[in-house]
């Protein structure tokens, strides 16, 4: 009757050793803050699991990105300005300036 493979002489013998180490006042105040600690980062857990959620049900909602965004794509890979690539008018091929 064991914890993860450790029998009841082992988790004595490591309980004698954190008494020693640690003391009898001591001992509760470490139980506590690991408590704690556990419950904070379970808590922290569980809100960045809810965000991933929210945010993966409101790309399947709207499956655009936020607006704008694809405007300006479509004026940057549409612009005629751009410096390394130049129109010849007298075959109207592009080329490219490197």
């Amino acid at each position: 009757m064991g914890l993860g493979g450790l029998g009841m002489m082992e988790m004595v013998m490591i309980f004698m050793v954190v008494l020693l180490l640690f003391g009898a006042k001591r001992l509760p105040e470490i139980g506590s803050s690991l408590g704690k600690g556990i419950r904070e980062f379970k808590g922290s857990i569980r809100e960045i699991e809810k965000e991933v959620k929210s945010a993966g049900e409101s790309d399947k909602e709207s499956p655009t990105t936020a607006p704008g965004i694809n405007q300006e794509l479509r004026t940057l890979t549409t612009s005629d300005d751009s410096p390394h690539q130049t129109h010849n008018e007298s075959d109207g091929e592009e080329e490219n300036n490197s």
